[in-house]
């Protein structure tokens, strides 16, 4: 089964702000093969983020976060982003800042 793949606008901005066009183009493509078994993708969430799931992107550098629609078939990308040494949460506290609920 084919899921349709959305991008929430917060989504949309975070993949913009990548500079790199190749790497922009890497995150893209891998938000696309979520449109295939997203279930079996990335790993479960918890805390804020429970109920979403993060794939990496990029060999382990790069974070989508997304959500399985549930009577839908849809998966929704909430966030994207660099997951930095120095700041390992901070792409999950953004993306659960502005995260919509169900």
């Amino acid at each position: 089964m084919r899921f349709t793949v959305r991008l929430t606008e917060e989504a949309l901005s975070m993949l913009e702000e990548i500079q790199d066009r190749r790497v922009r183009a890497k995150v893209f493509e891998r938000i696309r093969n979520l449109a295939v078994e997203p279930e079996k993708q990335g790993k479960a969430l918890v805390a804020e983020l429970a109920g979403f799931r993060s794939v990496r992107a990029v060999g382990q550098r790069y974070r989508v976060i997304y959500r399985i629609g549930g009577r839908v078939v849809e998966v929704l990308v909430v966030g994207i982003g660099l997951r930095r040494e120095s700041d390992r949460a901070e792409v999950y506290s953004r993306t659960a800042r502005v995260a919509p609920r169900r």
